[in-house]
């Protein structure tokens, strides 16, 4: 099946494994909604603390480091809103309690479109099925539908007056078999900048650049675009 134009939503919420996951991700999709003025908020899950290169570095910097880089990441998608929950990155799984703190985010920004991660393990792509990416996209969809909906799920959100939301749609990047793109050539050097921004993950920026836009124009010719196009591509699903 041809892939479809992903159009943009009312506001948006990017649920994340790790720093630099919505990066490398869609985070030219996020500078492209953001500006059309879409309001997009960022919730990232661990703080990437089993991530790096350097042996020598003091591993407790880490967190603070990747929080910082995520931050920068951010801006340069024109994002203001990073919500970290402090998980322990390579140790994620399912939980009552991550479900919870999701539909807390949902509840709280109420968005119409939730961005997450693949629940489905990519054969050819493995990088993106890493173990807290496959359980960050199934704590997403469990906490979207039914958690953030129903009153009686968590009812301790209730008490801190968060509201039941439904989410109308999920966007999933990474799916094995996407059915939607978006173009995102004009964001390109936003994209690479928000990447950049990871210098704690990349021991040779220039290459990891370089085979990001590989990725992306490899994606833009199965949506159909032509030379020199860049693309992202998801798996919509709706919700509401």
């Amino acid at each position: 099946m041809p892939l479809i134009p992903m159009e943009p939503p009312q506001s948006a919420l990017v649920i994340s494994a790790h720093p630099d996951d919505v990066d490398f991700g869609l985070a030219g999709t996020v500078a492209r909604w953001r500006a059309l003025g879409v309001p997009v908020a960022y919730c990232v899950i661990t703080d990437g603390d089993a991530g790096g290169f350097d042996r020598s570095v003091d591993r407790s910097t880490i967190p603070g480091t990747r929080r910082s880089e995520q931050l920068a990441a951010a801006r340069a998608a024109g994002v203001d809103t990073v919500e970290f929950l402090g998980y322990h990155d390579g140790a994620l799984t399912v939980s009552m309690q991550l479900r919870r703190d999701l539909a807390a985010m949902i509840r709280r920004y109420r968005p119409e479109r939730v961005m997450s991660q693949s629940p489905v393990r990519n054969f050819t792509r493995i990088g993106t099925s890493h173990p807290d990416h496959l359980a960050a996209g199934e704590a997403a969809l469990q906490a979207v539908y039914p958690d953030s909906r129903n009153p009686f799920a968590h009812p301790e959100l209730l008490e801190m007056g968060l509201e039941p939301h439904t989410v109308l749609e999920v966007a999933m990047s990474a799916y094995p078999e996407p059915s939607h793109y978006v173009d995102i050539t004009d964001q390109i050097d936003a994209k690479i900048s928000a990447i950049l921004a990871h210098e704690s993950q990349l021991p040779q920026p220039k290459e990891a650049a370089g085979m990001v836009k590989q990725w992306l124009s490899a994606a833009a010719g199965m949506a159909g675009l032509g030379e020199g196009r860049y693309a992202e591509l998801f798996y919509l699903i709706q919700t509401g």
